[in-house]
């Protein structure tokens, strides 16, 4: 698996296009970091949908701070990627939807994630373009859907990315995912405006039904 630039990337004009993002989406994010972080004398109290501030040193009463956290997170990318569980049913349904659709991998990571994101992709049956992204979603998936007539939908856990992509591409389908059983009570939603599923058994026939 390669990755891809966004002016490269291979659009067929007239199919469908999903757009999926990796975090809690593809990959249980939250658990892997969770076990990095433990071997480096943090641990997670997850009581908010945030990542930093869910981190303690053991019998401390406030979250570490943010440096410590960045480097963490940072080092977490160079060191500790590979050790991401795949979300069940994710690799099986794209399969089967990329039969139809065009797939496009676009994930917000450090520039230094590189290697072990497409690495981590490949090893788990999700071989298909990637773009390591930064910032709100919206402009680049706008930019992708432009060129296809075909219908296009996006996946993601993140809520300002569901509603950037609103913004700049409303005509493409939004999907929420939260792989992670404790935050997804914690997380932000607007199910009415990006419909929110918690497994792939039923975002995966939901998906089809836009790509038609």
């Amino acid at each position: 698996m390669q990755p891809v630039a966004l002016e490269d990337l291979d659009i067929r004009p007239a199919a469908p296009l999903l757009i999926v993002d990796v975090d809690e989406v593809l990959a249980h994010f939250m658990a892997g970091f969770e076990r990095y972080a433990a071997r480096h004398g943090v641990e997670m109290r997850i009581d908010r949908f945030a990542l930093f501030q869910n981190m303690y040193r053991p019998g401390e009463s406030e979250p570490i701070d943010f440096e410590t956290g960045k480097q963490l997170f940072d080092d977490f990318f160079r060191h500790g990627a590979d050790d991401l569980d795949p979300v069940d049913g994710a690799a099986d349904a794209l399969a089967t939807l990329s039969q139809r659709a065009g797939v496009v991998i676009l994930t917000n990571a450090p520039a230094h994630a590189l290697e072990s994101r497409t690495g981590w992709l490949s090893k788990h049956g999700f071989d298909y373009p990637m773009i390591l992204h930064s910032g709100l979603k919206g402009p680049t998936i706008a930019g992708m859907a432009a060129r296809t007539s075909g219908p296009a939908a996006f996946i993601d856990d993140l809520l300002p990315n569901l509603e950037s992509s609103y913004e700049s591409a409303p005509a493409v389908a939004r999907f929420q995912i939260i792989a992670d059983h404790r935050l997804r009570p914690l997380a932000p939603t607007v199910p009415e405006r990006h419909a929110l599923h918690e497994e792939w058994t039923t975002l995966g026939p939901a998906l089809a039904a836009v790509i038609g």
